[in-house]
């Protein structure tokens, strides 16, 4: 038996009308139910889906026009044809102002019917499958790489959505751990490109004059070391995507001619008279403000805005904790699996502890702190002691600075506010990873003058190494 076109819910109060149009309908293939007054139809909708409602305007318990409003309240997208008596036009009119798909006149005509019906029903089922495929991408994308249900999370799921089967530049802004590369992955992914490759480069972790020959690739002898030709990335990566992380290190000389492969879609590799031509989409990231580059003239102000066609801003974690048990399920998960672990939890005061904390280092940090605590539980419940030490003591940590009532380790104010200094600076300079130029930027205040402080109180700055962007 073949699948019905589509399935259809009849209301209408005249068993004839009812008998007449079932056949008629069925006839054409469709699976039609039906019922005699709003309160039957109404349950109806409210048990199964329908792909369209044909409506009378006069029924015995309520009027059609407002039981068409109550359909539209619950599924605004749900095609509605109005039924009305001959040569009711003021009825007609208000249907279609509340919201009606169509009206249809008794007595009808049978194939004007069938057509509008098959045409309303055609179109709500690609609808359908339209919103489902973005459905099925949301969950992809919220449960297994970007997680969150958070209200700034659902509005990165939906430009995701929106600009992924497009050709645009995108830029992803957000600081360092937020997850720029998991959204581009994301945009590739569900892209007409999918099945091409996705380059990323870190266009900060490359010196200058390797950086060009990365990117646009050499022939041999076109310096010292090219002893054969080579590709770049741009021309590896034709037909896919590229994306560039910490684009806002990109030098000068290599903004110009990143401009131009931009704008041309062409480049010439290293020593070479050749242009290549390529079609590759761009996505790019930063952490820094790019506007405040251009306005430093440290950044080209018409290859930000070739960048900038749209921009995703990535919110911190402190700024969506809603999301962090969601979060910490997802690496739960992943880090007992790969540690042949039973599952893990955090204890009611481990958990307040993580919600307390405003992570410096974003989901990089937080994922850190999960792998940590698997790594050393012994229980399935984690306490707030296996957590790392700037979580458990966030909030408290300046306490035993104060002068204690019997008189031991007495201090003068001086001493106890410099002390304080001394390790406020310290804590942000391991949050940053030992840049003091973040560091600055995270105090608002010039870096010359955190470097007078750090000599000023002795502080040592350690660099730690082997940090990867999240």
């Amino acid at each position: 038996m073949s699948e019905p076109k589509g399935s259809l819910l009849l209301i209408d109060d005249e068993p004839d009308i009812r008998e007449s149009l079932e056949a008629l309908l069925s006839m054409e293939g469709f699976a039609v139910e039906s019922a005699a007054d709003a309160a039957s139809g109404l349950e109806r909708l409210e048990k199964k889906p329908f792909d369209l409602v044909l409506l009378d305007v006069a029924l015995p318990d309520r009027s059609g026009l407002e039981v068409l409003e109550e359909i539209r309240a619950a599924n605004p997208a749900l095609p509605v044809v109005m039924i009305t008596a001959y040569g009711s036009v003021e009825n007609a009119v208000q249907a279609m102002q509340a919201g009606a798909s169509n009206y249809v006149t008794k007595p009808w005509d049978n194939e004007k019917l069938l057509a509008e019906v098959s045409t309303l029903v055609r179109e709500q089922r690609l609808a359908e499958e339209n919103r489902e495929l973005k459905r099925t991408l949301r969950q992809r994308y919220s449960f297994s790489q970007l997680i969150g249900k958070s209200e700034p999370m659902q509005k990165v799921f939906d430009l995701v959505v929106q600009i992924a089967p497009t050709r645009a530049t995108v830029l992803i802004q957000g600081e360092s751990g937020t997850g720029k590369e998991l959204v581009a992955k994301a945009i590739h992914a569900n892209s007409p490109r999918a099945d091409r490759l996705f380059v990323p480069v870190n266009t900060g972790s490359l010196p200058v004059d390797l950086l060009e020959s990365t990117l646009f690739g050499h022939v041999r002898g076109a310096f010292t070391s090219a002893v054969a030709s080579k590709k770049g990335l741009f021309e590896v990566a034709n037909h896919g995507t590229l994306f560039f992380d910490e684009i806002g290190t990109v030098g000068m000389e290599t903004q110009t001619k990143l401009l131009r492969v931009l704008q041309e879609r062409e480049f010439i590799p290293l020593g070479s008279t050749e242009t290549v031509r390529v079609d590759v989409r761009i996505l790019a990231a930063t952490n820094v403000d790019l506007e405040r580059l251009v306005q430093e003239e440290k950044f080209r102000e018409d290859l930000y805005y070739r960048l900038n066609v749209i921009t995703i801003p990535l919110p911190p974690l402190r700024e969506r904790k809603e999301d962090i048990p969601l979060l910490c399920d997802h690496f739960f998960q992943k880090y007992c699996e790969e540690n042949a672990k039973p599952l893990r939890r955090f204890s009611a005061e481990a958990m307040k502890g993580l919600l307390d904390y405003d992570w410096p280092g974003n989901v990089r940090e937080l994922e850190n702190a999960v792998e940590r605590a698997v790594v050393l539980s012994l229980d399935a419940e984690v306490g707030l002691d296996l957590l790392p030490e700037p979580i458990t003591r966030s909030g408290k940590k300046y306490w035993n600075l104060w002068p204690s009532s019997n008189g031991q380790h007495q201090k003068s104010l001086f001493e106890i506010v410099e002390e304080c200094e001394r390790r406020i600076i310290a804590d942000m300079l391991e949050q940053t990873h030992g840049s003091q130029t973040e560091a600055a930027e995270r105090f608002q205040i010039p870096l010359s003058t955190l470097n007078q402080k750090i000599k000023r109180l002795n502080i040592e700055v350690k660099k730690k190494r082997g940090s990867n962007h999240f």
